[in-house]
């Protein structure tokens, strides 16, 4: 069978990519998840991109583009705007490969991507607090300086590099059916649909391919029905690592016709799936990187057959971490908050607290106040914390408190 024609590198282009970048990624594991098979009723594999080195997939991409430019080119140095992944991505190529490298950075970045890619060797400019102020300040240092853009995903060599992945996946699991890749600007899952389709296509097989973005940043499904890359609005989304506002025009190609569906998901979901992959696959893995897994989670993946759930990277603050966990448990009825107002005498907080232990429920924070915006002169209002096991167990803890004269408020 003759070998599927897309946009973008070439099946010779991916083996080539490959042969390069070995030289400093990992083949990084492949476990398998009962869990998620259960609910998606096949097996369903993890690929543990987030145990790559730097923590992402990134360094594919960066290090098979920088280590085909010149040695003129090498001698001028490389530059690179990123708010963590593609930052540490090029900081480490760079260093690998002794070239120079200046990485633009957002003022607000999370410290441990700031000091993993200054500590790779990079010398890091901090500007603005947005992503796109770094990108404008990187174009006017390329410009300035001679030195070369690396781009986190709109080119055929990142493209190639990020499609190594691809081709680790047939090696690890023969028989897949479908792939389930995040997207940002698309470098990723360009190259994974990109060189899955024309493999299997030389061995007359088909694979279903499926695109996973935040809901609050979704520019893929807007740019399919245009017709073309189209720009968006982002709003604020815990997956940072895959909120990017205008899809890359080679990936844009690419994906409109490689990529057999778009699927979106909540913060809510991605916290869910979060916490999953930590509880039961023991993983840590950053928000962007458990969008493929929210996928299968929210039921949006049907009829996949054998799966693999790419989870494209590692790099979370911990303090994100704490809050993304207990938003987790949160959106999974497992942690209740809500609030009470109580006559001003003693004993009433016993009495609540007592009722909640009746219910098999556990008080884990309260905060008590007598200037609540709805409290009488009398009252006091009461907001609680409350370890739960699900939604039947939430419903019997608030219906235990209304059956004894109380007024549960989830308002917040």
């Amino acid at each position: 069978m003759p070998e599927t024609t897309l946009a973008g590198p070439s099946l010779a282009d991916f083996e080539r990519a490959r042969s390069v970048v070995s030289r400093v990624a990992e083949v990084t594991p492949m476990e398998s998840s009962r869990f998620l098979a259960e609910l998606l009723g096949s097996p369903v594999y993890l690929k543990c991109e987030n145990l790559q080195r730097t923590g992402s997939y990134k360094i594919r991409g960066a290090y098979n583009r920088m280590a085909r430019l010149s040695d003129e080119e090498k001698a001028r140095g490389v530059v690179a705007a990123s708010a963590g992944n593609h930052a540490q991505g090029v900081a480490f190529a760079a260093r690998e490969l002794g070239i120079a490298a200046t990485i633009f950075m957002p003022v607000g970045v999370a410290l441990p991507k700031l000091q993993a890619t200054r500590n790779y060797g990079a010398d890091v400019v901090l500007r603005g607090h947005t992503v796109e102020e770094p990108l404008r300040a990187a174009a006017e240092f390329a410009a300035s300086t001679g030195a070369i853009l690396i781009p986190p995903f709109d080119h055929s060599d990142v493209v190639a590099g990020q499609g190594t992945l691809g081709l680790e996946i047939l090696d690890q699991v023969p028989d897949l059916d479908t792939v389930i890749v995040p997207i940002g600007g698309g470098g990723l899952i360009a190259g994974v649909a990109s060189v899955v389709k024309q493999r299997l296509a030389l061995e007359g097989r088909t694979v279903r391919v499926i695109g996973v973005q935040a809901e609050n940043a979704a520019a893929y499904p807007v740019s399919l029905r245009n017709g073309v890359a189209t720009e968006i609005t982002i709003t604020p989304t815990i997956a940072d690592g895959i909120a990017v506002s205008k899809p890359g025009i080679l990936n844009f190609d690419i994906i409109k016709d490689a990529v057999d569906e778009i699927i979106t998901v909540t913060d809510d979901d991605i916290a869910r799936a979060m916490l999953v992959l930590l509880e039961r696959a023991k993983l840590v893995v950053e928000p962007a990187g458990a969008v493929s897994v929210a996928a299968i989670m929210t039921g949006q993946v049907v009829n996949a057959g054998t799966t693999v759930a790419i989870l494209s990277g590692g790099n979370i603050d911990p303090l994100v971490m704490e809050r993304v966990i207990s938003r987790g448990l949160a959106a999974s009825d497992r942690y209740l908050r809500f609030r009470l107002m109580l006559p001003d005498r003693p004993g009433q907080l016993a009495r609540v607290a007592e009722l909640i232990s009746e219910a098999n429920a556990n008080v884990v924070e309260v905060l008590h106040t007598r200037h609540g915006r709805n409290a009488l002169i009398s009252d006091v209002e009461i907001e609680l914390s409350v370890e739960t096991r699900g939604t039947e167990h939430v419903e019997r803890v608030l219906s235990h408190l209304i059956e004894a004269g109380y007024d549960p408020r989830i308002d917040f």
